[in-house]
């Protein structure tokens, strides 16, 4: 099992564009096949740096994921809305494996 750790840069003055975008990946992410563990976004502190975190399988089945997410229609909408509305400065992509004991499988 893998995590997709994803860091965005986002727009502060349209923060609640990315929320709905982050309540659209709430569906279509686990109904594309991934584990979603959450979308956060900015609350205190910095009002720029947001989150989303889901386990898939391996990278390839990341890579199949990534697929029918694209095929999916919320997928594909919500990737328009992206777009179109700009809010998303950056995004950086992290695969992580879990190393922490007793959590950890060898």
């Amino acid at each position: 099992m893998i995590t997709c750790f994803i860091r965005y840069e986002i727009d502060p003055f349209k923060k609640e564009l990315f929320e709905a975008y982050a309540r659209n990946w709430g569906q279509a992410i686990p109904r594309c096949g991934a584990d979603l563990i959450g979308y956060f976004a900015p609350h205190e502190g910095s009002a720029t740096t947001a989150y989303g975190l889901y386990n898939i399988e391996s990278l390839a089945a990341y890579e199949a994921y990534r697929a029918r997410l694209a095929a999916d229609p919320l997928g594909r909408e919500n990737y328009r809305f992206a777009r179109e509305e700009q809010f998303i400065r950056r995004e950086d992509r992290l695969f992580l494996k879990l190393a922490s004991a007793p959590h950890a499988q060898k």
